[in-house]
């Protein structure tokens, strides 16, 4: 059996891994790729894989218009879940069926890149287990997700991508997506990275390779919106009222 690669737990710092993950369930290559042109997006689009078909990028702005991978998936069409990871320490799983949003989940919002000092981090969108576990097509396994995402992990002990594979099983995801941040090279467990379709700036080949080194700059200055616009905060307490 093979198991998901996953980044060893570490210290309460910036060191694990970045990620960002489009899954279409029944996504057609052609119809995605050319949304991705159309886009200018920067990534990768891989083949389908037990009937979803990933589109990978790193976090931050991957596409015109100041889109992350959030963003991009807004525009593809089908049941589409986004999964993106910062550093190993925030999780976020946003959702869509026919052109719908479904629900957001951020397992802490004070880690959001720009977030105020104050931004509770408690996990927000929970609530919305239902509807990623119905997009995904096991509305059964409702619970045990809203359990998962719940949970409060100690940083010290477990990261997100340890979260994130225990979610791929359950609802029956592709498990190598935990270790897409090793693209350029090859996936542990997963597809050879010739095997993927990588875009820069929505092109193919050398020319896409150097549109994307030329707007990289741009698009590091000019981050996408955060996932959640207004997470609650724990400011505007008189300190005479405690």
């Amino acid at each position: 059996m093979a198991f998901p690669y996953a980044p060893t737990p570490g210290n309460d710092g910036p060191a694990g891994e970045t990620y960002a993950v489009a899954l279409v369930r029944d996504g057609d290559f052609a119809q995605v790729t050319e949304v991705l042109r159309r886009l200018r997006f920067t990534g990768w689009a891989g083949s389908p894989d037990d009937g979803w078909l990933p589109v990978v990028a790193r976090s931050g702005t991957v596409a015109a218009g100041r889109r992350g991978i959030v963003e991009v998936g807004a525009e593809l069409t089908g049941d589409v879940l986004v999964v993106r990871v910062l550093a190993d320490r925030q999780l976020a799983l946003v959702a869509w069926s026919a052109g719908e949003e479904l629900g957001r989940y951020v397992s802490d919002p004070s880690r959001e890149p720009g977030a105020e000092d104050d931004v509770i981090d408690d996990p927000l969108g929970v609530e919305n287990a239902a509807a990623f576990a119905e997009v995904c097509g096991h509305p059964e396994h409702t619970g045990e997700l809203a359990e998962l995402l719940n949970d409060r992990l100690d940083p010290e002990l477990v990261n997100e991508s340890e979260r994130l594979a225990k979610i791929l099983r359950l609802l029956g995801l592709p498990t190598w997506l935990v270790a897409v941040a090793s693209l350029p090279r090859d996936i542990p467990t997963g597809p050879r990275a010739r095997e993927l379709t990588r875009l820069g700036f929505g092109l193919t080949g050398v020319r896409g390779k150097a549109l994307d080194r030329a707007v990289r700059p741009v698009r590091r200055r000019r981050p996408p919106p955060p996932v959640i616009a207004d997470p609650p905060s724990g400011g505007g307490m008189d300190p005479w009222l405690l």
